[in-house]
Formats: C-alpha cells, sequence, structure tokens
C-alpha cells in the first residue's frame, strides 16, 4: 500500500480519488486506530512473535527481532484478521504493558521503561512513620506509570 497516500503522525491510509475497494483501506486504517487508541501490549519488547495470538492483541517489538517479525525493531505488532500489522512510533507515544501494569513511553530512538524502586528495608532505627510515607509514595507512582515498585 506504499502508492495510497497516509496520514503524517502514524501513516494510517487514507482514501483515494476514484479508488476501487476502498473498504480495504478504511478496514486497515481502522484496524491501526483500534490498536493504537490507548495503546497496550500484551509484553515487550520481544524479539520472536509469540505463538497463538487474539485478534486485536498487541506486543512490542524489540532491537533484534526475527521471523516474521524481522525488520520491525521497536514497533508495536499488532494481529489481526489478516495477520501480522506493525505500526511504528513517534516520540512521546505511551503504551500500557498489561503483564505488569508499567507505561512505556517513546523517547524517539527506543522505548524507555519507569525506573523500578525497592521498597525501604533494614538499618538499625526504623522510623516507621518515614517508611510509611516512603511506601506510600512508591505505591502512588507506580500506580501513575512513574516506575515500578519492586
Amino acid at each position: 500500500m506504499t502508492d495510497i497516500p497516509a496520514t503524517p503522525r502514524f501513516s494510517l491510509p487514507l482514501l483515494a480519488v476514484a479508488q476501487a475497494q476502498k473498504e480495504v483501506t478504511h478496514n486497515e486504517a481502522l484496524s491501526l486506530l483500534d490498536a493504537l487508541l490507548h495503546a497496550a501490549i500484551e509484553d515487550g519488547p520481544l524479539d520472536v512473535p509469540p505463538g497463538g495470538p487474539l485478534e486485536g492483541q498487541c506486543w512490542l517489538v524489540g532491537t533484534a527481532p526475527s521471523g516474521v517479525w524481522a525488520g520491525e525493531a521497536g514497533a508495536v505488532a499488532i494481529w489481526t484478521a489478516g495477520g501480522w500489522r506493525f505500526a511504528a512510533p513517534r516520540a512521546g507515544m505511551r503504551v500500557v504493558r498489561l503483564t505488569d501494569g508499567a507505561w512505556l513511553r517513546c523517547d524517539g530512538s527506543g522505548w524507555s521503561e519507569p525506573a523500578t524502586i525497592a521498597a525501604p528495608a533494614g538499618g538499625v532505627t526504623v522510623d516507621s512513620e518515614a517508611r510509611s510515607a516512603i511506601i506510600g509514595l512508591i505505591l502512588h507512582l507506580g500506580a501513575q506509570g512513574l516506575l515500578n515498585s519492586g
């Protein structure tokens, strides 16, 4: 579909004047929109495609993909009734990873994950109020996707 005009941000196919089978182009654009709007990935980044994906599921492709994902490093892989579709990421794009709830962000050169900070522990003198406050902050930051609590 390289001859079909596309949107500038996500290369969604646009209908062309006097185009035959417009439904094909329209359905392709809707499939990509369905996956990218409030994007949620099953897991990733992964270099090997998962076995037995369900229609509508998405994954984040790793930096050294193989098989049918070869050449799609960093893309969002979408399983559709017609097979794999790939959406190239853009700087500022965010996806939530369903396996752990982490928000990943594309910085334009790759995907970054939130920092992992372990809960405070140890020490000779335990200040339970400070520890409770820190644990609360970690939980709230994790809930916002800013870090993974460990």
